[in-house]
């Protein structure tokens, strides 16, 4: 299982007239927390496009808000991958507030696809030898 963590804070326009962070931005925070991990294991969104000609679309998202982040605060996003990716590749996201609550669950589901051809694709040889080590 590979777990990584990445701090963010709820920007004033992230929120709604409450000083809660919108419902429609969390998904931002979600991807934050991709990009963060991918950044952390020594690829990047940019590589696998530039060099390797790989996107990742999502195919869903289910979220499940606990308690409101708020204006300001630090939030630690917490992203998890239980399952070494083949044609899919599954997030698991946690939201967490500066008491180290949970606030936020959600599943983010993508999927490899080659830009030249639109076919989907199986994981990147390169990116399954970053995380292999994690599910030894």
């Amino acid at each position: 299982m590979y777990i990584h963590r990445y701090k963010e804070r709820v920007r004033y326009a992230d929120t709604d007239k409450m000083g809660f962070l919108y419902y429609g931005h969390y998904a931002k925070y979600y991807e934050i927390g991709r990009v963060e991990a991918l950044r952390d294991l020594g690829t990047s969104y940019q590589k696998m496009e530039d060099e390797q000609g790989i996107m990742l679309p999502v195919l869903s998202l289910e979220s499940r808000y606990l308690k409101p982040a708020l204006y300001d605060q630090e939030i630690t996003i917490t992203t998890i991958l239980k399952d070494l990716p083949t044609k899919f590749l599954t997030f698991e996201h946690e939201l967490y507030n500066p008491d180290e609550e949970l606030i936020n669950k959600a599943t983010v589901k993508l999927f490899w696809i080659e830009m030249a051809s639109g076919k989907r694709v199986n994981t990147p040889p390169s990116v399954l030898n970053k995380l292999m080590p994690y599910f030894a």
